[in-house]
């Protein structure tokens, strides 16, 4: 094997590594109370975070709000990603993750599962990479602690 390619190799390996980190720290984040003072600083300028049945959010002022009403929404959670599928093209990342966690929702202190999957794309800003778009679509499901998921649809 060439010295290029072997670099090309390693370079790529970083870079999943590294969008696995900011993957990591966005789960901190969130477990952070929701903090949307950090949040706004891991997504690209014209960011964008999607949730199917939660809504969108566009650009760091829009992202930093919808993070003050998860907070207000929700007492603890603890985010858990497993699974990575990450392809690198150069300066732009493609990624699926698949999420399972429990929350506690203030109203009503109300403990729930969650599953679903992450689509994500990604950008690499001043050497850095940082989420471009996050969007949250199923399969998943949102089940009552109690209940158990075997009782949704």
């Amino acid at each position: 094997m060439d010295l290029e390619a072997l670099n090309a190799r390693i370079t790529r390996m970083e870079d999943i590594e590294a969008i696995k980190q900011l993957k990591a720290l966005y789960c901190e984040i969130c477990d952070d109370d929701h903090n949307p003072d950090r949040i706004v600083e891991i997504f690209t300028e014209d960011g964008i975070w999607e949730g199917r049945g939660i809504g969108t959010a566009q650009g760091r002022e829009e992202i930093r709000a919808l993070f003050e009403r998860f907070r207000d929404m929700m007492s603890f959670s603890q985010h858990m990603t497993m699974n990575p599928r990450i392809d690198v093209d150069g300066d732009t990342a493609r990624g699926t993750w698949y999420f399972f966690g429990p929350f506690t929702f203030r109203a009503d202190n109300q403990a729930k599962w969650q599953a679903t999957r992450y689509h994500e794309e990604y950008a690499r800003v001043d050497g850095a990479w940082q989420i471009k778009h996050l969007k949250i679509r199923g399969p998943g499901f949102s089940a009552d602690y109690d209940k158990g998921w075997a009782a949704t649809d």
